[in-house]
């Protein structure tokens, strides 16, 4: 769908002169603020699918989800700060439209006073030993608890969550030292209570610190975000730092020096090199480093990031490839040096397609792709494109003269639209794969217009519940058409909607020193498959269920707040000559009776009832005896299925001969491969795909 930009435009420039002419308040920038909300609230009234009226019901439904974002847990707030901000319960249409923010100002002094509060709580709570001896339970689920009616209930929710918290570890420090054995000093009770004690204090100090740390932006986009997704779960406010790691996970492409961080109390550690980056080429920067200073190489000064949250040391180090940046490093010895890398372009290729062959029964040889995302690269017209990897895949096991194809996408959670419509091209001749409509318009159908078949033979599909978007456009296109068995969980997703990004500082010339303002991504489409049925809640429901320990329970998009309903259009004409499927209902009957007499998989069911139920149990008891025997209890329990995919039930898996000389160049790709073949040997959902495999070879 094109963007008229001249219409979103006009409310635009009518959203800035409201906010242009704001009073002065005391926030850091109400210009910017109003200018941002107008833009949002433009650009969902103007271009979401199915825009709902900013009005009193609007603004009641998005007091209860951002009341409900900022404090889940009901660790915060209280009904007394709830009643302080219920008068705004259905005027936030109101201050949206004319760019004011006393809600959200009211909810952020409330939110800070609650987080002081509560940390003089933790604080006070934890400096006596805590009663083991009484009956009391806490509950955890917090869609299970109302908010507190006053602050003594409040401290007194505190106290019960503290005293938990402590005997986790109490218990857990019990048991070690049961483990082991006489030969260590043995700690009293007390000892041990107050060691539980002071690590959950740690524990809750570092995570305030955290949590002071967070800017009024970060805040202001949580409410922003809010916003967005009372409109549908995909809807969402982008700053500029989150749309810029939006687009290095879906590209698997970034520029900079190629180290992941993390946050370590008031200090960034590196947490992993990446294989192939400047700072693995340089071999000076190392896993657990501690960086305390960035300098860049125009500046004199260093800065010191010592207190600063990740979002920020990240842009401080990431930058355009040829550019230097240096680092000053703490080293685990202790030692202080600097290490200057020149950034460059880092490839993340651990969610890049990569094939394996598996030697099946009768001499069949059974190749195996696996995609773990709908990767694109567009801003590189040399990077990397799922559907043109998977299409290099193929020709290799084609090369290795593989009778058939397992295309795993399991836990792919989407990706290119244009993407999944090529790679499904590489499966069928030319024909239509998906529609997709757009508000108030005829479905616009995406085809395949390349009548090549890349590969002709024998094909499944696996698929599970966190299969989602376009692997859901490829399964059920491959599925409506005949063409591959698509196995896997009871249904896939359920994620039948198109999102698009609007870069916002595009969307007004000028006011720089406004700038920048981020993203939103909104849902402007929804897609349909060829049969004409949706896959938005529903998903697909693969030809063959296979179970899995989720078997039991609500997950996809039936589970999310404000998701779009199932719907249905017309059919398109579609067919295919590729391959003839007609004998899938006994395809079907050998699997479901496999899957019966099968040991592993009845225990599969097994465990996700467990599951299920361990799911409905949220209230834990506080008393040392009753929940020792209630964690025993479960131990009991899930120990009986610690073994449940030990077993190596695909022997005979190996890499590509052509894919071999690159592994043995280098140690970790070589390592992570290795792990790759492992987890391959003892997947039984992959068993049983084989044997579907085989049985489709044996009914050709």
């Amino acid at each position: 769908m094109k963007i008229r930009g001249p219409i979103f435009f006009s409310f635009l420039v009518a959203g800035f002169l409201i906010a242009a002419y704001l009073p002065k308040t005391d926030v850091a920038n109400p210009q910017k603020e109003a200018l941002l909300m107008q833009t949002v609230m433009s650009g969902f009234s103007q271009l979401h699918y199915s825009p709902k009226e900013i009005d009193d019901s609007f603004s009641e439904a998005l007091y209860d989800l951002y009341v409900d974002r900022i404090d889940y847990g009901r660790r915060f707030l209280t009904q007394e700060d709830l009643h302080k901000l219920s008068p705004y319960k259905q005027v936030l249409d109101d201050q949206a439209k004319n760019g004011k923010f006393e809600f959200f100002n009211l909810s952020v002094d409330l939110l800070e006073a609650a987080l002081d509060k509560t940390q003089a709580y933790y604080r006070e709570i934890l400096a006596t030993p805590f009663n083991y001896d009484e009956e009391e339970y806490l509950e955890l689920d917090a869609e299970k608890r109302q908010f507190t009616k006053s602050d003594a209930e409040l401290k007194e929710f505190w106290r019960k969550y503290l005293k938990y918290e402590t005997l986790q570890r109490v218990v857990n420090a019990i048991e070690e030292q049961e483990d082991n054995g006489e030969e260590e000093v043995k700690k009293s009770f007390d000892e041990m209570e107050q060691e539980a004690r002071e690590e959950v204090l740690e524990f809750f100090d570092d995570w305030y610190s955290r949590m002071d740390k967070l800017k009024r932006e970060d805040r202001l986009s949580v409410y922003l975000n809010t916003f967005a997704s009372s409109f549908d779960p995909h809807s969402e406010y982008y700053k500029p730092i989150d749309k810029e790691n939006f687009n290095i996970r879906f590209s698997g492409r970034l520029e900079g020096i190629g180290a992941r961080l993390q946050t370590d109390g008031d200090y960034t550690k590196v947490s992993q090199i990446i294989v192939g980056g400047p700072a693995w080429k340089g071999k000076e920067l190392e896993e657990n480093d501690i960086i305390m200073k960035v300098r860049q190489e125009d500046e004199a000064e260093a800065v010191d990031i010592t207190g600063m949250v990740i979002n920020d040391v990240v842009q401080l180090i990431r930058g355009t490839k040829g550019t230097k940046v240096t680092l000053t490093i703490k080293k685990v010895d202790g030692a202080t040096e600097d290490i200057t890398i020149e950034r460059d372009i880092v490839i993340i290729e651990e969610q890049f397609a990569k094939s394996l062959i598996i030697d099946g029964k009768d001499d069949k040889k059974i190749g195996l792709i696996n995609l773990p995302s709908f990767y694109a690269d567009f801003q590189n017209s040399n990077g990397r494109f799922c559907s043109t990897d998977v299409a290099k895949e193929i020709e290799k096991l084609k090369a290795e003269n593989v009778d058939g194809i397992i295309l795993d996408l399991r836990n792919n959670g989407g990706g290119s639209l244009r993407d999944v419509v090529k790679m499904t091209g590489l499966f069928i001749e030319k024909g239509p794969i998906v529609q997709v409509k757009s508000r108030g318009r005829n479905p616009e159908v995406l085809k395949d217009s390349d009548p090549r078949v890349q590969y002709d033979g024998p094909l499944t599909v696996m698929v599970n519940s966190y299969s989602a978007s376009a692997s859901e456009i490829l399964a059920a296109a491959l599925q409506d058409y005949g063409r591959a068995v698509v196995v896997g969980s009871t249904s896939t997703f359920g994620k039948g909607t198109v999102q698009r990004f609007i870069d916002l500082d595009r969307t007004l010339r000028g006011y720089d020193d406004i700038k920048p303002l981020g993203e939103i991504k909104l849902t402007t489409q929804k897609f349909y498959r060829v049969d004409g049925g949706s896959t938005q809640l529903k998903g697909v429901e693969p030809d063959i269920v296979l179970p899995d320990n989720f078997f039991y329970i609500k997950t996809g998009e039936k589970d999310r707040e404000n998701a779009m309903a199932w719907t249905e259009i017309d059919p398109v004409n579609y067919g295919q000559k590729v391959t003839d499927l007609s004998s899938i209902n006994k395809i079907k009957k050998s699997s479901a009776k496999r899957v019966k007499e099968d040991a592993t998989f009845q225990r599969v069911l097994e465990n996700a009832k467990r599951l299920e139920t361990q799911r409905n149990q949220t209230s834990y008891p506080l008393n040392m005896e009753a929940y020792q025997a209630f964690l025993k209890e479960r131990k009991d329990n899930a120990e009986q299925f610690d073994d449940l995919f030990d077993n190596e039930v695909n022997t005979a898996v190996s890499n590509l001969d052509v894919d071999i000389p690159a592994l043995d160049a280098d140690e970790s790709k070589k390592a992570r491969n290795d792990n790759w073949l492992k987890s391959v040997k003892k997947d039984i959902y992959i068993h049983e795909t084989l044997n579907i495999m085989h049985d489709m070879l044996s009914m050709e």
